[in-house]
């Protein structure tokens, strides 16, 4: 049997809670990896809301967690605008998510204050219901004049209260067809994003295979693929959003699949 992995990488949303509350045996998962002082971070794709809230979030649900061990496509996304050189952005985003991006000049989208130019990005995240088609319009007429168009990330769908939901990807890939432009993607399943949370364990890929986290996850290809491609262990939950047919019909292949997160230990 394959050693145990020095730490691990947890999804959120459907790996260790839902709109319902803490999937059973996540928060003791977490507190026993704790007490082996084992690392531990968590990586989500959540743009619905602010960092400060999701930490609030695992706190009140009785995880042990702390800021620096969270990381988000927003907090990425402010190192790739750097890295880009893009200091103006029309967000179309949820509203509680802008408070994770300042720093960055915000004009147009979600904040409706013009901007005085074309803004140099379009940031796209997950608006679910919010989306309108003068919402997509703006946001396409920007990245045809020239704005660099955004992802925070680029989800198929997650389990939302009425069962399966689009995901902000469908958006991104109508913009990516319309514009006929690669979309630049700031969470899982960059590399770049994964590379973060490896480095914050004191890790510098590339990784030996005794160096290799797991990353825990109900997402095929942005939990599972980014991660192994990315040179992790991709280790699947049936919880969730998992199905059974798609994990058959996939060309993915986890390292391991487990019931729930409580079979980490």
């Amino acid at each position: 049997m394959s050693p145990e992995p020095p730490a691990f990488l947890f999804d959120l949303d459907g790996t260790l809670y839902t709109d319902d509350g803490p999937i059973a045996g996540a928060v003791k998962t977490i507190a026993e990896l704790r007490r082996r002082q084992i690392p531990v971070r968590f990586v989500t794709n959540t743009t619905r809301t602010s960092r400060r809230a999701v930490v609030t979030r695992l706190q009140s649900y009785g995880f042990a967690v702390h800021a620096d061990e969270l990381f988000t496509p927003a907090v990425a996304a402010l190192d790739l605008l750097r890295e880009r050189d893009i200091h103006t952005v029309a967000p179309f985003v949820a509203p509680a998510l802008l408070e994770d991006l300042e720093g960055v000049e915000l004009c147009g989208g979600v904040v409706q204050e013009r901007c005085g130019g074309n803004p140099g990005g379009v940031l796209i995240g997950d608006l679910g219901e919010d989306w309108t088609n003068r919402l997509l319009n703006e946001a396409f007429r920007y990245v045809m004049d020239g704005a660099s168009l955004v992802a925070l990330q680029k989800g198929r769908y997650f389990m939302g209260t009425t069962g399966l939901e689009v995901d902000a990807g469908a958006y991104v890939a109508a913009l990516e067809y319309a514009a006929g432009v690669p979309a630049l993607v700031c969470g899982k399943p960059r590399a770049a994003f994964f590379d973060a949370v490896v480095r914050s364990l004191g890790l510098d890929p590339p990784l030996s295979d005794a160096e290799r986290p797991a990353m825990v996850g109900d997402d095929l290809w942005n939990d599972v693929e980014g991660a192994q491609q990315a040179g992790l262990l991709g280790w699947l939950v049936r919880t969730g959003k998992f199905r059974e047919d798609v994990l058959a019909g996939s060309n993915v292949s986890p390292d391991r699949v487990i019931d729930s997160a409580e079979e980490v230990m």
